[in-house]
């Protein structure tokens, strides 16, 4: 038993070594096999000033651009759900409806009131609510006050929807004819605001995309890497002849106020040399903050 058990341990052995030859000799070129090399150049011109060489930057050779790479791992990113963290939410079917059908659950800002008709704000109870609440102070300047009180409810039930139903009809007009009364509701909707607690998955979901994004690119799509010198050269040799893309992932070059960063692609031919300047008119777009 422990004879066959060397045995299979051996077959193993030879199996795997077999594979990482094979996995070696694809990715590096063979002798005799023509190759092709590159050397760029990297500079940056700040506003009003003069171009400067990025000097001891990392640069990375990939197989895929950095962007293509980021829409690989997009498409594989189960992203946040709005309808199911809706669904899962405390508040009125009325609410959850308006979120769905606006394809939001921010309940504040200027977007939010904008989003607002007179039939949101007298149909779903908790806008209706914080309305009353914003506007309850302003009877004195012309504001509606009920004639109905809560107890009529049950003692005079017809009576209360009968004046019920005028109040709400009054209170309609009041909108129509004063929107900037809707203005500041949001305050009394700051309790049930769910909009951070959303903004906070999508931020989640986006640093895992960049994390993996940059696992990817200095991984699977990595050819080689290489740090330019005090001058802004730097070189990669070598190279079987195909598509690369160079660039500097995440990492900007900072020159006065100009910050770039590359992802260039590059064609290498067998017994060429490619040569490659990195500036300002070929740099990526500033990258923003995740929120």
């Amino acid at each position: 038993m422990k004879s066959a058990g060397r045995v299979v341990l051996v077959a193993l052995a030879v199996a795997f070594a077999s594979l990482a030859w094979h996995v070696a000799r694809a990715a590096t070129p063979q002798a005799g096999q023509p190759t092709g090399s590159i050397e760029f150049i990297a500079r940056v011109t700040p506003t009003d000033g003069r171009p400067e060489p990025v000097r001891q930057l990392a640069f990375y050779l990939l197989r895929k651009s950095l962007t293509a790479i980021q829409k690989e791992v997009e498409e594989s990113e189960a992203k946040p759900d709005l309808d199911k963290f809706v669904g899962a939410l405390e508040v009125s079917p009325e609410l959850r409806a308006w979120m769905k059908k606006n394809r939001t659950v921010e309940l504040a800002g200027t977007d939010f009131i904008r989003r607002l008709k007179v039939n949101d704000v007298l149909d779903v109870p908790e806008f209706y609510e914080a309305y009353l609440k914003r506007n309850s102070g302003d009877v004195a300047v012309g504001f509606p006050a009920p004639k109905y009180r809560e107890s009529d409810k049950t003692t005079a039930p017809q009576k209360y929807e009968k004046l019920h139903a005028e109040y709400r009809e009054a209170v309609r007009k009041w909108i129509v004819n004063y929107p900037q009364s809707v203005d500041g509701i949001e305050v009394h909707l700051d309790a049930i605001n769910p909009g951070q607690r959303w903004a906070q998955l999508g931020t989640e979901s986006r640093r895992r995309v960049r994390k993996r994004t940059l696992d990817l690119a200095q991984t699977r799509y990595l050819v080689a890497k290489t740090d330019s010198d005090l001058d802004g050269h730097g070189a990669f040799t070598a190279l079987p002849p195909g598509d690369y893309w160079l660039g500097t992932l995440e990492t900007e070059a900072v020159v006065g106020d100009a910050r770039l960063r590359w992802d260039v692609p590059v064609s290498i031919q067998a017994g060429q040399r490619t040569r490659v300047e990195l500036s300002n008119l070929n740099a990526l777009e500033p990258q923003r903050p995740s929120r």
